[in-house]
């Protein structure tokens, strides 16, 4: 199965058995197995369905969840090695402009050197 949609599969997964849950508290508060009064019950049965399907989510859709993770982490690791390779390139072009301002300051210092030694002996 392809991991490129890892985390939409899962996602939809997973609404989907909430979806089958609230769909079975509504079905039980109808034939009154569940008590429901007002929208308050609503509410109650949106709470009992998302307690419901944490757990049946967590046990069916274990290997979703790892195709999910698996392409997560490869996503991150991706950033990370781009990120690292972009500070490298930046600490390189800045030690390379050091040195070049060092060198061109070395090289100025030398020619004053050399300009103050041929005043002091005239």
């Amino acid at each position: 199965m392809s991991k490129s949609h890892a985390t939409l599969r899962y996602t939809s997964m997973r609404a989907s058995i909430f979806v089958v849950c609230f769909l079975l508290c509504v079905l039980l508060a109808h034939y009154g197995v569940i008590p429901v009064t007002g929208q308050t019950g609503y509410v109650f049965l949106l709470l009992v369905a998302a307690l419901v399907s944490a757990p049946v989510s967590y046990v069916v859709l274990s290997r979703q969840r790892d195709e999910m993770s698996e392409q997560i982490v490869g996503k991150v690791a991706g950033k990370r090695l781009r990120t690292a390779e972009r500070i490298a390139a930046q600490n390189a072009e800045e030690d390379a402009l050091d040195d070049a301002n060092r060198a061109a300051a070395a090289a100025a210092a030398g020619a004053d050197a050399l300009s103050g030694d041929r005043t002091a002996s005239a």
